[in-house]
């Protein structure tokens, strides 16, 4: 979330508005979020989170496909035609499970920490600004990606592994449990952790989404007379594409490392696989295989899971 929130922003509610607001703004902030950290935060993070994995699955699964094939696609439109003549429109929403259980979780961190870290800087460094400055936004972003990152590197590598079965009998995980499971065997709870250095160095590039974000919300604030909800939406499906199209590379070497094989792994290090990747798929066009639909997926997931976030918290907080 990337995901792109892929998939995770903070002015999602007016839980997470006030860190960027006045710093008598930020007191605000925190009496409200900690009166929503509880059951209340929790139900609507999940109907975020199942809003956008429900929408933007089927286009992350086809991105993932095209990262890790070897020739295999011609393009999305390929890769989506066979999947479904070959699978059925249950081959779009192969490895579900994974980011819908993983993505109340990892909203959690990410939107915690990233309060958090705001907060510390607004309290500490900019104790004498009213408002938290760009550089701020996006030293705050880096520290939330690398928190998450512990986080979604396991969920992220069972989800990849169980998206690139394409058929019966390449399948070697009956589930998400065996696939967990399988890893663990062969490699140890740090087999789940593999990925872990390529998904920090993928969202390290929350600089640009967060701090993008805050400048295109402050236009908005300042050049239209949008309501709140209204420049969340645009100022989340704006800075969610400038994130993908910044981070893409990064995603198809992390994609990449983490199917690799348990038993055998290609890749000792992450600039081998850079160098793989180069060498054997196509040079730089091969760290873009797969960014249309990631693209396309951005706005739309992050749309539906704004959606669902705002109404549940509107339900739930009457």
């Amino acid at each position: 979330m990337i995901s792109h929130y892929e998939s995770e922003r903070p002015r999602l509610s007016q839980q997470f508005i006030g860190s960027v607001k006045m710093s008598k703004d930020v007191k605000v902030e925190g009496e409200r979020q900690k009166h929503a950290a509880g059951w209340v935060g929790f139900v609507a993070g999940v109907c975020s989170g199942m809003a956008k994995n429900t929408v933007g699955h089927p286009f992350d699964t086809i991105k993932v496909r095209l990262q890790v094939s070897e020739g295999r696609f011609t393009g999305p439109i390929n890769a989506l035609t066979q999947t479904i003549a070959k699978e059925g429109i249950k081959g779009l929403y192969k490895g579900f499970t994974p980011p819908l259980v993983g993505w109340v979780l990892m909203d959690s961190v990410m939107l915690g920490s990233l309060h958090n870290y705001r907060t510390c800087l607004m309290n500490t460094i900019y104790k004498d600004e009213q408002r938290l400055p760009l550089l701020g936004h996006c030293l705050a972003g880096l520290g939330a990606g690398w928190t998450v990152s512990f986080v979604a590197a396991p969920v992220e590598q069972v989800k990849a592994r169980l998206q690139i079965q394409y058929d019966a009998k390449s399948k070697l995980y009956a589930g998400p449990i065996d696939c967990l499971f399988k890893v663990v065997k062969n490699s140890g709870i740090t087999g789940l952790y593999r990925g872990l250095f390529p998904t920090m160095v993928f969202r390290s590039n929350f600089v640009f989404w967060w701090g993008s974000y805050e400048i295109f919300t402050k236009w908005f604030e300042d050049h239209t007379n949008m309501s709140k909800v209204a420049i969340n939406f645009w100022s989340g499906g704006l800075s969610a594409t400038v994130f993908w199209t910044m981070a893409y590379p990064a995603d198809v070497i992390k994609q990449v490392i983490m199917t690799d094989s348990v038993e055998n792994p290609k890749f000792k290090s992450y600039s081998q696989a850079v160098k793989y990747i180069y060498q054997n798929r196509g040079g730089v066009r091969a760290f873009f295989k797969g960014f249309a639909p990631s693209i396309c997926r951005s706005f739309p997931a992050n749309a539906a899971a704004l959606a669902a976030f705002e109404a549940a918290l509107r339900v739930l907080d009457k």
